[in-house]
């Protein structure tokens, strides 16, 4: 069964611990990270994660969609996140191998992230020691944006290497998933979806989650 991973930057920033519990019937909670300089907006940090950690036993997922993400690797970790993020494009290759290295010391479960600019190839030096892949089809930055069909190919490509390399690895996909793209991305090889407009949008949050599971029931 896929997963569904709700992600927080469509929730009310003012009732985030009532919002959070509006998204229990997920599987995980999506943490969206940015600092404004990896990308053209800024959400949360540290202290948030770690707040949200006491308020919540359910798995975070946090997306660092920052610059030079190892600098903040352990911080992270400490706060609460059981999966980390890091975008292929936030730094130079040896420093991603440093951050992955990190979450491995931290026990936290370790993935990569492509932006629709990256080739699904440039998870390779990578992939054997990854629990998951993010594939973004939208470009990162804002919620509600329109799902780019053309990553449909970016997410089959990266579906052929997990299942070469690491068939454990789990294959995140993060833009426009809502009913109707949910069975497109999970029909190219998504076993996570995350979902911010089409949760936090619906009157009934537990009843847009049902919605998409049943795209996904594999």
């Amino acid at each position: 069964m896929v997963k569904i991973a709700p992600s927080i930057l469509s929730a009310d920033f003012c009732n985030l611990e009532r919002d959070i519990r509006r998204v229990s019937a997920a599987d995980w909670l999506h943490v969206d990270v940015m600092d404004g300089m990896f990308v053209p907006n800024i959400t949360i940090g540290v202290p948030v994660v770690q707040s949200i950690r006491k308020h919540t036993d359910m798995f975070l997922d946090v997306h660092l969609m920052i610059d030079k993400p190892v600098r903040y690797i352990d911080q992270f970790c400490k706060a609460g996140a059981d999966l980390l993020s890091v975008h292929l494009e936030a730094d130079h290759s040896a420093r991603i191998a440093d951050a992955l290295r990190a979450m491995e010391a931290n026990g936290v479960k370790r993935a990569v992230a492509l932006r629709p600019i990256t080739s699904a190839r440039a998870i390779l030096p990578y992939l054997e020691q990854l629990d998951m892949v993010l594939v973004m089809t939208v470009e990162p930055g804002f919620g509600g944006q329109k799902f780019m069909e053309e990553q449909l190919d970016t997410i089959r490509e990266v579906r052929a290497l997990i299942d070469r390399y690491n068939p454990a690895c789990e294959l995140e996909v993060d833009g426009g998933v809502a009913p109707g793209t949910a069975e497109k991305v999970i029909e190219a090889g998504a076993t996570v979806l995350v979902a911010g407009s089409a949760v936090y949008g619906a009157a009934d949050p537990a009843k847009a989650i049902k919605a998409l599971r049943q795209d996904g029931v594999l």
